[in-house]
Order: C-alpha cells, then structure tokens, then sequence
C-alpha cells in the first residue's frame, strides 16, 4: 500500500434535499461503523498516512468541530495558501446556519443564524478588527483567502471570547509556523474573466489573482516564519435596473415613476500581505508577532439614462394596459432624459498588528499579555456627470413605450437617438439644481467624497491554571480592554460651468469630443446605447467647476463615535459525569463595562448657516454569563447544549451626535406635530446595546474522521432592539423667527418631530439547523472518491420596535438556507460543483447619495463549480491546476418594494465569472 494517501476537500451546495441528511444516519450507522474499523486496520498497516486536497479540509474542519467546548462551524484550507473559494465571504456562506448577500456580484456581507453583519463579530487571530464600511460590519473581501488559513465560527460563546457577536463571531486565522513543523514555499496564479465580456469600452474585463506563501523554522525550530502575500484584480460587469418606485394612477392602478438603468463595469484591486514571526526557546516561554496589510482599490463605471416619468413633467398617455392593478403596457410622452456618465471610486488601507507573549510559571500558571491595533481608511469619489438635450427641461423630449414584467422591470422603445453626440450637451436636463445657491448655478453632476476612519486599540491579561476541584478542571481569568474612535467626513459639491448664472456662466457646455470614447448598449432596457464619455477628464480640464453645497444638511452627515470598553471574565473548564456520561464544557460569565460618546453638529437657531458642536454619549454595564457543556453518548454521538447572553452594541452612524433640521414648506400651516413645518433628523448617542438571551441544543454524529451529521435548534430573545425610525415630539419655537413674518402669521404649530433611533422592544429568533458531511463509502465502497456536504438553516424571528406596533422581519434574515456540495477526486483529479440557496430577505442597500436602507432581496439561488488535477509524480510533482466558474446560471439580484414581488426596484445581472489557474509548493 502506497503510504502517502491523498484525499479532497468540499464546500457546500443547495437544494431540496435537506431531509436527506437526517437519513444518513439510520440508513447507514451499523455500515459506518464497520467501514470506520476497517479503515483503522487499514492505516495500522502503513507507516504515514498524509491527507491533503479536499478531504484534508473537510477532515481538519470535522476535527474542530467535534473537539470544540462550543457549537462551531470551521473552514479548513486544502493545503498552504488554498482555502476552498475565491473569498472568504463565499466559504462562510456555505456554511450551516451562515449565508451571504452580493454585492455587485460577489459575495460580501455575512449573516449568522438570520442575523445581518451589524450583528457578528469579525476577528483575526483572536482579535476584534475595524470595518471599512460606515458601520460595524466587516467587508470581507478585504480578506483574501489565498493567505489565510481557516475560519472558526462561533454560534455559542464562551466568557474568554472577546469581542462576540449577538448572533456568532467569526475568527479568521492565519498559519502557525512552528505548529506547521516544516518549511513550505507555495505559489498560486489564476487568470479571471467574464462572460459579459466589457460593458463599458473603457473598462477592463480580464484579471488575475496571485499569491505566494512561505513558512519556515529556525534555531532548532525555535523560530517560526510564514510570509504570505496576495495581489488581485478583479473585474465584474452588471447589468442594472433600477426603478425610482410605483405611484398610483388616477383609475388605482400601479406604474412605474421612474427609472435608472446602468450598464457597470467594476475592477477590484488588492494587494494584502500576512506576516507571522513566533519564538519560543522554551517550553514555558512563547511570543508570536501578527502583521496584516490591505490595500484595496476599486474603480466602478457606471453608464445609464435615468428616466423621470410619473414623477415629472412627462406625461402617460391613455390606452395603457393594466394587468392585476399594475400597468404592464403603456406610454409616456414629454420624457426628458438625464444621460449620465458616472465614475465611483474607492480607495481603503487596512492595518492590523498583534503581539502575544504566554509564560508558565513553576506554580503551574499560564501568564498571557496580549496587544492590538487595528486601523482602517476609506476614501470615496461619487461622481455624477449629467447630459441632455437641453437645460432645464428645454430642448426636445422623447415619447417611450414601455413594457413592465412584474418581477423583472421594465423595457423601453424610445424616439430619440441617445448616441447623436450633436444632439446631447453637457447640462441640467431636470432642472435638479434649482435649489443649489438659491437657483444660480447649474447643476451639470455631483461630485461626493466621503471618508471613514477607524481605529481600535486594545491590551488583554489572562491568567490560566488547572485544577482539581470536583468537576472544575480549569480556571481562566481575565482582563480586556480597548478603545474605538470611528469618524465619517462628507464633502458635497455641484458640478457647473463656471460659477453662478446670474455672472454669466454658461447652462450647458457641449461634449468636447476629446472626451468621447464611443457608445455604450442599454439592450437591458431595450435602448440601442447611449454616448459615453470620460467624466474625470472633463474635470481634469476644467471643463466643470465644483461649487461646495453649502446646504447646513451636508455638514450634519459628518460625525464621530468614541467608544472605551473594559471587560472582566472568569472561565472555568469542566470535565465530570452525569451517571455513566462523560460531560466536558465550561462556564463563566464576562462583565463589561463601556464608556461610549460622539461628536458631531447640529443646526443653530440663530446662526443657521454656521451649524454648530454637539456632543453626547452614555456609560452602562452588562453580565454576560456563558455555559458550554458537552455530553459523549458514545459510539461519537455527542450532545451539545450552550446557553449564554451577548450584545451588539448599535451601529456608528446611529450612535452619531448629528441633527439635521428640516422646514417643509408644504406643511407650513399644519397643526399636526407629526406632519409639522419643523423637524430634526439625526442620530443617538445614548443608545444602550442590542440584548440576546439564547439557548442552543446539539445532536451531532461522527462516522471517524471523514464524515458527521449534525441537528440543532436554538432559540434567542432579543431586547432594546433598536428602532431606527423612532421620533417624538419637540418645540421648535427658538427657530421661529427664522420664518417671514407672513409665515410666522400663518405657522400652524411650533411642535415637530424629532426623529432618530431609540432603543425599543424586542422579539425573538429561532431555528432548526441539520447538516452533513459524508463520503460515498458509507452507503457503497465503489462510491469511497465521491462525497456529499449539504445543511439546510429554517429561520423564524419576531421583532416588534414598540408596545403595539406591528412585527418586523430581521435584517438579513431569510427563513430558508440550503447549501450542497458534491465532490470526487481520485488519483488527482477533483472535481466539485457546489449551490447557495435562500429564501427572500431585508437586506441592505445603496439608496439615494450612497446612504445606505433596507429593502426586500428576492430568493436566489448560486451555482458554482471547479476542476482540477493534481501531478503527484514525476518531473512536474507539485503542480496543480484549476478551471473554476462562479455564478453559472447568472443568477440576478433582485429587490422590490413594500413586500410586493411584481414592483421590481433592483434588477442586476452580474454573468459568469471563469478561473483559469496554477498552483506550485516546492
């Protein structure tokens, strides 16, 4: 028998089957057990066996699992810098209980048993992390998984854990150098393409993904080195529709207001290195240095013709078709199109650094200091250029038939010729900037830079011993603590020509054609194209002005959140009995206390244009008990139960102390408070943290070290839900004499609302989660190269955000998750094709100036595949090779409105994204 035995690895794949799990067990436990006594004779009678490849993964994975205090999921790399998906994002995603939302076609935010990533908790190597995003929730492509070991998600904490999330905490790792044992040097490249091909002629649509990974001892293996660096870039292509949403006719029926369709091209660019440097030149004395770095850059093209309709001048015309109270057929005369050539960017750096050093006293105490920083910055350009036929609403119109496809959007067939470069001028075709400098100034574009900063810094003490006191075997202690400063910084400007109309400055401007770089499709909407231009070179050659917005508003969207946090734990193992049944676990509590506060601006009454400081914040502390408790029924059955309280403090930018003061016009002589002339929106910095009491329960069976199965349940109950759209009543008397004295005369009521998020009422959320991994051996010998991973999630939550108030449904949460993979490899070659499938959900979403809201993302279901063989003699031992295709069906993203699946908001189709690559250890 040959002693070196290969073996695969597998993810995870969706479908109906989720049942078929339970079955493996009765089906086949009295066949596993003989198949797991016969493959211990087997490996008794060679000197080595060595796993690698997809079963290596799974079985490393298995192993933590099984051998976990807590209920956790695991990801376990292949091999050296070969986790099993292009993301870590995609890998969590299969996982039991876990799922992702896209994000202009890759897979980035996570939820955790229905809760969105708001409520998780991102740590590397044990440490919490900032976020590049406006709030809490860890961007996980900033993570490439070439230099990343595993993941281990936490569904039930333990007081030790630092940093835990509401619903779980995810633990990135990285290699351990000396724990590897051996020197490696790996080195993977993959050419990236997509089957849009470029949508936009100056995008680009083919990249590469490279990474090299070295580990090495030292000093008779008293000095551990592992080096890995990855560089990626990444384009996507997508096809966008949006609607601006579905006003009501005069005869009731449902149409479409509005609509903003894109063609968008994207390239992502990253470059991340990992370094580890651990010594221990004795049994009793260990120190490891971590170093992460990301710089991420990503540049996305965005070409469309927004298309105001019911919500504007234009016109529909009578003899439409309405099918079930929704307009299916129609037309629209009078439209005036805003062309517009779009450029976003985004610029982030993201730094972490960690130094651990662990001694043992001669008194059997291990001694632990711990100290991390982590910095984030994120820099965006939102830029806006805007063409028509003319300023303001002059200039010729287009008559557009329509043809609404509940569920799909809209098409269109349109009069006009939008690639006639003498017909269309670079302009204010709506008329949008009436408002802007008191209507003097043309609004041509929109020119939005926001920034984010965020550092976190922080020092951890733990003291550990065993014991011997009846069932306790272990006691650890100790201390935490850190501080969080979060800031946001938003600069708005109007892109003119020049200044103010009232001096002369032009309202349009016609498009250089140095500028022109051709046309763009709009087949999506059923327009022929459109004309495309280079944005950025028009500002470079000052063809725009940029006038600042001197809107207070723009001042209050800026803020930051400072958040000091001291946490004390205590953690004590258990090993015992209950009758003849093992029970191991653990049990403790953490207490924390944090000190949180926030900066930012509000409107002053008597200097409106000069808005000024405000501050505010709050301090508390929360009990946080845990237990963990394993029972071995025998025969590798286990039961787990895990009961336990965690927070999740609320999200930055509602914790932020800025208000913004509105005066609508239109409501001047109400005497309603909630329909007022006066009202503030802004945000809370006394807000208390999200509460979870939960309990989870755990059968999982073992078949040796390749397979299991696994049922659990769980149930949490949520308290001081936060309520984002809660408001009460104000006197805003101060800011009457801001009024006309006519005004004042006819000002219905000094009252308004003060609107922001308050802490309110709560709910619950609960599950049923089954699971298996299993190889073909189990059921039939010939079938030992094939396996099966496949878990099925059912979620149910309740939240109500008042007394009385009606429930809502949890962000993130989809009542139905189910994820397979199947897999084979033999001699080599594997082979693996694997589905995401969930049921509807509240997800987030870019709304109006980037801000970000929640709206309802319709079922989808995502089917990837990969190939690959293996050389495993000969001159070319070592190398692998890999053909990969994500998204092969070309799955489209879809959101709708007020629960209603025919009023199609979003509709994006993002293609096929197809890997070709090498890898090589020597």
């Amino acid at each position: 028998m040959n002693s070196r035995t290969q073996r695969s690895r597998a993810r995870l794949m969706g479908g109906a089957a989720t049942s078929l799990a339970l079955m493996f067990a009765s089906a086949s436990m009295a066949q596993a057990q003989q198949t797991t006594a016969t493959t211990a004779e087997q490996d008794s009678a060679v000197e080595e066996i060595v796993v690698t490849g997809i079963r290596a993964s799974i079985e490393n994975a298995i192993a933590l699992k099984k051998t976990s205090s807590s209920i956790v999921e695991a990801i376990s790399a292949e091999d050296i810098g070969k986790l099993p998906d292009n993301s870590i994002a995609e890998s969590l995603a299969r996982l039991p209980g876990l799922t992702a939302q896209r994000l202009d076609g890759r897979a980035q935010s996570i939820s955790i048993r229905g809760l969105g990533p708001d409520y998780n908790t991102v740590l590397l190597n044990g440490r919490e992390q900032v976020s590049t995003g406006d709030n809490r929730g860890v961007e996980f492509d900033q993570y490439p998984s070439e230099i990343l070991s595993g993941v281990l998600v936490y569904k039930t904490p333990d007081a030790a854990l630092i940093g835990q999330g509401l619903a779980g905490t995810a633990d990135l790792q990285t290699i351990r150098p000396l724990k590897y044992g051996k020197r490696v040097l790996s080195a993977n490249a993959r050419y990236e393409m997509n089957s849009e091909k470029k949508l936009n002629p100056d995008a680009e649509d083919t990249g590469h993904r490279l990474s090299a990974t070295y580990v090495d001892q030292f000093m008779d293996g008293t000095v551990g080195v592992a080096i890995a660096v990855s560089n990626i870039s990444t384009p996507t292509q997508s096809r966008r529709f949006n609607a601006w949403g579905y006003p009501t006719t005069a005869s009731g029926d449902l149409v479409i207001g509005g609509a903003k369709p894109y063609v968008q091209s994207n390239n992502l660019k990253r470059t991340g290195v990992i370094g580890v440097l651990e010594y221990k030149p004795t049994d009793k004395l260990s120190s490891s240095l971590d170093l992460y770095y990301s710089k991420f850059k990503e540049k996305q093209i965005l070409r469309g013709i927004e298309l105001p309709l019911f919500w504007s001048s234009a016109m529909l015309q009578p003899g439409y078709t309405a099918t079930g109270g929704l307009v299916t057929n129609g037309t629209y005369s009078g439209v005036k199109g805003v062309m517009r050539n779009d450029l976003n960017t985004r610029n982030t750096t993201l730094k972490s650094i960690g130094w651990n050093t662990a001694y043992e006293t001669d008194n059997g105490w291990t001694l632990e200091a711990d100290l991390s920083h982590s910095d984030a910055k994120r820099t965006d350009v939102i830029f806006e250029s805007y063409s028509g036929t003319g300023p303001n609403g002059v200039g010729p119109t287009d008559t557009l038939t329509f043809n609404t496809t509940p569920g799909a959007g809209t098409t269109f067939g349109s009069t006009l010729d939008y690639t006639n470069a003498t017909l269309f001028r670079l302009t204010d075709p709506q008329g949008w900037g009436g408002g802007a400098a008191g209507g003097a100034l043309t609004q041509a574009g929109f020119y939005n830079t926001p920034s984010i900063k965020d550092e976190l810094n922080a020092a951890r003490f733990t003291a550990e011993h065993e014991l011997a006191w009846g069932p306790i075997n272990k006691v650890e202690v100790g201390y935490n603590i850190s501080r969080r400063e979060k800031s946001k910084e938003v600069h708005e400007s109007f892109l003119t020509f020049g200044g103010r109309i009232a001096s002369g400055a032009p309202t349009s401007v016609a498009i250089p054609q140095s500028a022109l770089i051709g046309t763009v499709k709009l087949d999506l909407i059923g327009i022929k194209g459109m004309l495309a231009y280079d944005p950025a070179a028009l500002l470079k050659a000052s063809v725009y002005t940029l006038i600042a917005d001197q809107n207070p508003a723009v001042q209050t969207r800026n803020w930051s959140v400072q958040e000091d946090v001291q946490i004390a734990y205590a953690k004590f193992g258990v090993e015992s009995a209950v009758g003849a049944i093992p029970v191991t676990g653990n049990a403790g509590l953490q207490v924390v206390y944090t000190d949180q506060s926030s900066t930012g601006v509000r409107v002053d009454p008597a200097n409106v244009g000069n808005p000024t400081n405000n501050d505010g914040g709050d301090k508390y502390t929360y009990v946080l008990p845990s237990l963990n408790l394993t029972f071995n029924l025998g025969n590798e059955f286990f039961l787990r139960f895990g009961a336990a309280r965690t927070l999740a403090r609320a999200r930055m930018d509602e914790l932020r102390a800025s208000q913004s003061f509105n005066m609508n016009s239109g409501n001047l002589t109400s005497t309603n408070p909630a329909t007022s002339y006066f009202s503030t929106d802004g945000g809370n910095p006394e807000l208390r943290p999200y509460i979870a009491d939960g309990a989870d329960l755990s059968l999982e069976k073992y078949f040796g070290r390749s397979a299991y199965i696994s049922s659990a349940v769980y149930y949490k109950k949520l308290s001081n839900y936060v309520n984002s759209s809660s408001s009460h009543v104000e006197d805003f008397a101060a800011f009457k004499p801001l009024l006309s004295p006519a005004q004042q005369a006819a000002l219905g009521t000094t009252l308004g609302l003060a609107k922001g998020p308050e802490n309110g009422k709560g709910g619950y959320i609960r599950g049923l989660e089954v699971s298996a991994s299993v190889t073909g051996d189990i059921f039939f010998e010939p079938l030992r190269d094939f396996g099966l991973i496949i878990s099925g999630s059912f979620t149910d939550s309740e939240v109500k955000l008042d007394e009385g108030a009606n429930p809502i449904s949890m962000p993130g949460l989809s009542k139905r998750v189910i994820n397979t993979t199947f897999y084979y490899e033999n001699n080599g070659f594997n082979a693996r094709i694997s589905n995401r499938n969930r049921s509807k959900f509240l997800g987030e979403v870019a709304g109006l100036s980037a801000a970000r809201i929640y709206r309802t993302v319709d079922a989808e279901s995502v089917l990837d595949a990969q190939l690959g063989y293996e050389f495993r003699d000969g001159p070319l031992t070592g190398l692998s090779l890999l053909l990969q295709a994500n998204n092969i069906t070309d799955e489209p993203f879809k959101t709708y409105e007020n629960g209603d699946e025919r009023r199609t908001v979003d509709y994006q189709e993002y293609g096929t994204t197809y890997m070709f690559g090498l890898s090589y250890r020597f």
